[in-house]
């Protein structure tokens, strides 16, 4: 007999049970009757004494085939169902509240799961290292980046000697022009060494890798194309393999197509290529700090041993490599160059991790409010019971079975709540990678997986423990005596009847402070960021634009700078333009800097032992400043003039002054350069800092030069930025029909020049912030829930507290009491609990809040208005909470409650 039958088909074989004892009955009813010629009554008495107790043997067989713990679950799961289908408003608001509290934990764990614990998507990525270096002697270099990238020549020192590593390779993210598909369109490119696709190892989905013969010099000039880029440009369509592509002035072969969701470490990309000029030993120097590294391990070589290894390289790179005749390769001692690797997954993950974990923390903590929400609910109901459970308790019902009947409901309770939390999870995803910010890492690949909804089982059922023991251990020692001591209007509730609840709602309070602090500290810190100034202004109202002009086009440099001087003034006649310049970079654009150090005419220049501090390189064109909304803090911009005559003159941030020269005006008239024997530039003027980085990024030391000048990157003859950023200031600065007009402006100068870039300052500006406001949103919606759930807790243990003591009440008034003195007394108990919540939950706050210092700016962890406010907000809406429910006294009629009596 198979179990299911056993379990589910109990009607029918207890027929089939009971048509068995009958047939053997009646057979032996006919053989009496044949073998002692007796009455078939008498046979028929003879044969159930000859039988035995019917019942009894029925009884004995179903133990045979009976599982009765299952069948006792299955008993009591059926009388909690029908139990809670008779009290639909409480069914409904402990699986809401439960829902929400559950998929809010579920979505989060997803992101956490998805982001910081799953493995990187390439084999054994638990062996890839990030080839980090840090340089604590370059002074100034921490202001704009972190850690010093490698150049050519350290990375082929490294791949050479190194003893550590299976292979390794570097890359550098870019662009480049796109012509002969199309409208001319500038490409994300990635542009590779050999061994970087060997040490991601990840297999193209149709092609070939790049091989040795794609990385020599004058090899095949061949490039593997993104999925996204396979797609867009060629409909999906394997026989692109072999095509050609025109990128700059070269022409590339396609050879291969990576798959969907492929990323260089954290980067996308449209094409992959190789640079075997770069890397070409023949024709090396020692800088070019310009790339990144990433290594895959040796079985068994741990990260501080490779570490230690390629620390042991740097005075090997600085004996196999210089900058030139006469130059000194071990200058490079005083930057005190080591090691600094670490996994790359910590590279990609960033520190994101402590935002995530933080708001994995606050939703947790809402999940523990949801749990004492639910739990005084069950209070109430099991307080509305307790006569019941007294008279099961009376006729038999043990302590264990009445606990194991209180728990089971629990149980099913969360499992309901779980369940409905999925749905709740799905939705929250799709809204978190709606609001998430654009730069969070690994966002493609957040789902709801297998671990998730394994998460959601184990809150489910942990939840309905915690809630389900708190109602079951005060309610499972009700004793037969409670039913014979008549119903609850004979006595008003006692105070020991609501301690558990005043308990609970004081946990949930100091929860909720606790929250409230936090997002209170965030919105502080994000309101600080609005008000800071960037370096420009007005950023909803300057649009920007990409534009390349490719050697092809324009070899010559003065026909470079002329065409975008055309370019400017073209845009300035635009309907609603009022200003137009361009620069290499505008801040915020993600676009890595040029930088190098630089010294004062008249003071000590470089030596071996002692070096200057590091400075961010901007180059620009007239009007650039005045366009952005940059303030002049001394002397003036470049002029066109300053251009095409080609005067060494510079321009200087107001921090980078100050720090020289003590004050702006004291710089104007200066001389500095950056690499002898450079001539002296001139400082004509200084301009506000800018946040170069980011809002919440200190403002680097900037230098700014010409976008036309000799010696640009270096002694050399005259050179101009061939790729620049176009900003646009006008009233339509995000519309479609201007960003449209730029283009057509663009091409009617030359119909190849690629377009790309197509932004306002304002979405630089609010990318800045995205984390920030990521955080403050993701705190902001776990304050609230908490703040409604604590505001709920409060509300729903006076309304209990007022319809318990409705007789108690109803003798006061009867006596003489005011009913403003009886609301009174009702919300000043919900105050009591709120204060003793508040002086719990402002100690937890103040330990708590040191974890956040990392995620706040311009204010203090202990910020006595951000404890002050959320305090008060919290004692108004228990206040509030409290009145409404107390208003009810007043409705109370003396007479009604007497007549009860």
């Amino acid at each position: 007999m198979g179990w299911f039958e056993r379990i589910f088909r109990r009607r029918r074989l207890d027929d089939d049970l009971a048509e068995e004892l009958q047939e053997h009955i009646e057979e032996r009813t006919e053989q009496i009757m044949r073998l002692e010629s007796l009455s078939r009554s008498e046979a028929r008495q003879a044969a159930l004494r000859a039988f035995g107790n019917s019942a009894l043997i029925q009884t004995r067989s179903r133990e045979v085939w009976r599982w009765s713990r299952l069948e006792t679950l299955l008993a009591d799961l059926k009388l909690i169902f029908r139990r809670l289908s008779r009290s639909p408003g409480f069914a409904v608001t402990v699986l809401l509240t439960l829902s929400i509290g559950i998929g809010a934990n579920t979505a989060v764990f997803s992101v956490v799961d998805s982001i910081l614990l799953k493995p990187l998507p390439y084999p054994q990525s638990d062996r890839l290292v990030t080839l980090s270096l840090q340089a604590p002697g370059a002074a100034g270099l921490t202001s704009f980046r972190e850690g010093l990238l490698l150049s050519p020549s350290l990375f082929l020192t490294f791949s050479a000697h190194n003893r550590a590593f299976q292979s390794l390779g570097v890359w550098n993210a870019g662009t480049a022009n796109l012509t002969g598909i199309g409208q001319p369109a500038e490409v994300h490119v990635i542009t590779v060494s050999s061994g970087l696709l060997e040490t991601l190892a990840v297999p193209p989905l149709a092609g070939r890798w790049l091989n040795a013969d794609d990385h020599r010099p004058n090899g095949s000039k061949s490039v593997l194309i993104g999925y996204g880029f396979w797609q867009r440009q060629f409909g999906g369509q394997r026989s692109v393999i072999g095509q050609t592509i025109r990128l700059d002035t070269q022409t590339w072969q396609i050879v291969g197509i990576m798959p969907r969701g492929f990323k260089v470490v954290d980067s996308d990309f449209d094409i992959l290529r190789p640079a075997p000029s770069v890397f070409d030993p023949s024709h090396q120097i020692m800088e070019g700090f310009a790339w990144n590294g990433v290594g895959r391990l040796k079985n068994g070589v741990p990260i501080a041993q490779a570490d230690a290894d390629i620390s042991s390289l740097i005075p090997v790179w600085m004996d196999s490599w210089s900058d030139g005749p006469r130059s000194n390769s071990h200058f490079f001692e005083a930057w005190r160059i080591t090691a600094a690797l670490k996994p790359l997954k910590q590279q990609v993950i960033g520190s994101i991790g402590n935002v995530l974990w933080l708001v994995m923390g606050t939703i947790g903590v809402v999940m523990l409010i949801v749990c004492t929400n639910v739990a005084n609910l069950l209070l109430v109901r099991a307080d509305s019971r307790q006569q019941e459970l007294a008279v099961r308790a009376a006729l038999g019902a043990g302590r264990g079975r009445i606990a194991r009947e209180l728990i089971f409901e629990s149980l099913a309770l969360g499992s309901l709540g779980g369940a409905a939390g999925i749905a709740v999870a799905y939705g929250a995803l799709r809204l978190l990678s709606a609001i998430g910010p654009a730069n969070l890492p690994r966002l493609s690949e957040i789902s709801l997986s297998f671990e998730s909804l394994c998460f959601t089982a184990v809150v489910a059922i942990f939840s309905a423990l915690f809630f389900g023991s708190i109602v079951s251990l005060k309610y499972s020692r009700v004793g037969p005596g409670a039913a014979l001591r008549g119903s609850s209007r004979t006595a008003s509730a006692g105070r020991d009847r609501h301690r558990s609840q005043n308990v609970l709602v004081v946990a949930q309070v100091a929860m909720a402070l606790v929250l409230l602090v936090c997002a209170g500290l965030m919105m502080r810190s994000f309101a600080v960021l609005l008000k800071t100034q960037p370096g420009f202004s007005s950023p909803e109202h300057i649009q920007t634009m990409r534009v390349s002009i490719l050697p092809s086009i324009a070899s010559d440099p003065v026909a470079v700078t002329r065409m975008q001087n055309e370019i400017a003034d073209k845009l300035v006649q635009l309907p609603g333009v009022s200003s137009v310049g361009y620069a290499s970079d505008v801040p915020m654009d993600g676009l890595e800097p040029n930088w190098n150090s630089i010294f004062v005419r008249g003071r000590d220049p470089w030596s071996a032992k002692s070096t200057l501090p590091m400075r961010l390189f901007d180059y620009t064109s007239p009007n650039f400043f005045h366009t952005m909304g940059s303030r002049m803090i001394a002397g003036r911009e470049f002029t066109w003039d300053d251009v095409y005559n080609q005067r060494q003159v510079v321009v200087l941030s107001e921090n980078l002054a100050r720090e020289l020269f003590g004050t702006a005006q004291a710089a104007i008239g200066k001389q500095i350069t950056y690499f002898e024997p450079t001539p002296w530039h001139q400082v004509i003027g200084v301009v506000e800092d800018a946040r170069h980085n980011g809002v919440d990024a200190p403002a680097p030391a900037i230098v700014y030069w010409p976008t036309m000048s000799t010696n640009l990157y270096g002694p050399g003859p005259l050179t101009s930025v061939r790729g620049v950023t176009f900003v646009v200031r006008s009233q339509r600065a995000g519309s479609a029909s201007l960003t449209d007009e730029m283009q057509q402006t663009v091409w009617q100068i030359n119909g190849e020049l690629p377009v790309s870039g197509l932004r306002t300052m304002q979405e630089f500006n609010s990318r800045s912030l995205a984390r920030t406001s990521f955080t403050l949103t993701m705190l902001g919606i776990a304050a609230s829930l908490a703040l409604a759930l604590g505001v709920i807790g409060i509300y729903g243990i006076i309304s209990y507290s007022v319809a318990q003591r409705t007789r108690e009440m109803g003798i006061r008034i009867a006596l003489g009491a005011q009913k403003k003195e009886l609301r009174w007394l009702f919300v000043r108990s919900a105050l009591v609990l709120t204060g003793t919540g508040l002086v719990i939950g402002l100690c937890a706050a103040a330990a708590v809040v040191q974890l956040m210092k990392s995620l706040l700016f311009g204010v203090r962890p202990l910020d006595p208005l951000s404890f002050a406010m959320t305090a008060l907000v919290l004692v108004a809406a228990a206040a509030l909470a409290s009145y409404l429910p107390a208003s009810r006294v007043t409705a109370i009629n003396p007479a009604d409650v007497l007549k009860a009596e």
